[in-house]
């Protein structure tokens, strides 16, 4: 196993620590592993592309690990009640679909990699929810001037993050319809 599958397969294994931390009030600890998890999505696509280490295990994996890394942690958000539950439904619907073409699309010997569009969303998404994060240990938004601006970036990352969601999934089911060819 390569290097960049191997920071794709810590990122999994970090979500269930990330989970604990965020659950037991270590906040701060969920933020680093949050963040180091988030970095190692970076890291792992810059590797296996400048190395030439591109495989089918992480064009699969890898966002799979960003669907499972994201969705624990909007979970947790909509328990702490920092983030609406609509949004959180949103972004898991867009990923059950997108996973069920990956799926579809691997039965047929093909694999989906990400897109731009995905990668952007991921992008945003993860910066939401570090900002959120962040704003749930402090309670910013109640911190005067400075709470208010961190408040309004929130939530401007926020609104960038569920517009791309939407964008990534047309994209998505545009490019890749001709998967389904045969499974309507």
């Amino acid at each position: 196993m390569n290097l960049p599958n191997k920071l794709t397969l810590l990122r999994v294994i970090m979500i269930p620590f990330f989970v604990a931390a965020m659950l037991t009030g270590f906040k701060w600890i969920a933020l680093v592993l949050f963040v180091v998890a988030s970095l190692t999505d970076l890291a792992d696509g810059k590797i296996a592309r400048k190395y030439n280490l591109v495989t089918d295990f992480g064009k699969f994996m890898d966002p799979l690990a960003d669907k499972m890394l994201v969705i624990s942690a909007l979970i947790c958000l909509v328990g702490m009640d920092r983030i609406w539950t609509w949004i959180v439904i949103l972004i898991v619907a867009r990923e059950f679909i997108i996973s069920g073409f990956r799926l579809v699309a691997a039965e047929k010997g093909k694999v989906i990699a990400a897109s731009m569009w995905g990668k952007f969303k991921t992008t945003f998404q993860m910066i939401m929810v570090i900002m959120m994060i962040i704003d749930v240990d402090y309670a910013w938004s109640d911190a005067g001037v400075f709470g208010q601006i961190y408040g309004v970036l929130t939530w401007i990352i926020t609104i960038v993050a569920v517009a791309l969601t939407i964008i990534s999934l047309a994209d998505y089911l545009v490019k890749n319809w001709s998967v389904m060819d045969g499974q309507l």
